[in-house]
């Protein structure tokens, strides 16, 4: 391995450092600043806008502490807490393919009968737009029972691929976000879009995270030729995986 000051471990967010949309454990936090920072530069990089990854940090005192904070997949990019570069899907794709979108995909849901339907459908991030079947506003409960029925049902698997062949003379790629959601966003702006601020400061990239499968936001990062890709399952499991790799207790 190369030296520990040379190395990059990425985290997502979401089911790698805390249970989906929850806050991280004070225990895993503590882990990651006081003995992980020292040894080994750490960043996060989520499809979540900035407003969320602090809420799910437990405020911005702690966001801040991370080395590099990779938002909307690094479309918007902090240095040491510093705003370096922000991005817009508006400005890529324009008014006219962006509402296109938005009208399908609200169609689409209109038709769909899931255990429950709230609301926060369609919410327009800086680099993506987040597609919500359920819709954000679902309480804790109604989000696990959707969890149930769309690993039951596949609902979100087919509306990606419904918005993949209504959408395919598009540069848009659609992918599932998280545990309730899809991602719409432009070709080339998934997590590996972050990869170019620094691919060339660090011997070893470590990418930790969940949606590592075909069709999950992660598999780009994971699979990256520049990235050391490592597939977890829990916050428990990623806090295992990095005591391994660094050597550490």
């Amino acid at each position: 391995m190369a030296s520990k000051k040379s190395i990059l471990l990425l985290f997502d967010v979401d089911g790698t450092l805390t249970k989906p949309r929850q806050v991280i454990s004070a225990e895993l936090l503590n882990f990651l600043l006081n003995t992980v920072k020292p040894a080994a530069s750490i960043g996060l990089v989520s499809g979540s806008d900035y407003p969320k990854l602090v809420e799910q940090l437990n405020g911005e005192e702690n966001t801040n502490q991370f080395d590099y904070v990779f938002c909307e997949n690094g479309v918007v990019f902090y240095k040491n807490s510093e705003l370096m570069k922000s991005e817009s899907i508006l400005s890529f794709a324009g008014e006219s393919t962006l509402q296109s979108v938005i009208n399908f995909a609200l169609g689409y849901m209109s038709k769909i009968q899931l255990p429950a339907k709230r609301g926060n459908f369609v919410e327009f991030r800086s680099s993506m737009i987040n597609i919500c079947p359920i819709g954000r506003s679902c309480c804790q409960a109604e989000r696990d029972e959707f969890v149930k029925f769309d690993a039951q049902n596949g609902t979100r698997k087919k509306f990606v691929e419904a918005l993949q062949k209504e959408f395919s003379d598009t540069k848009l790629c659609f992918a599932l976000g998280g545990q309730i959601s899809i991602d719409v966003y432009p070709e080339g702006w998934d997590k590996t879009y972050c990869l170019q601020y620094v691919d060339n400061d660090f011997s070893e990239i470590h990418f930790f995270g969940d949606k590592t499968m075909q069709g999950g936001n992660d598999y780009e990062i994971y699979n990256d030729s520049r990235t050391i890709g490592h597939k977890v399952t829990s916050p428990e499991d990623t806090k295992r995986q990095v005591q391994e790799l660094l050597n550490i207790e």
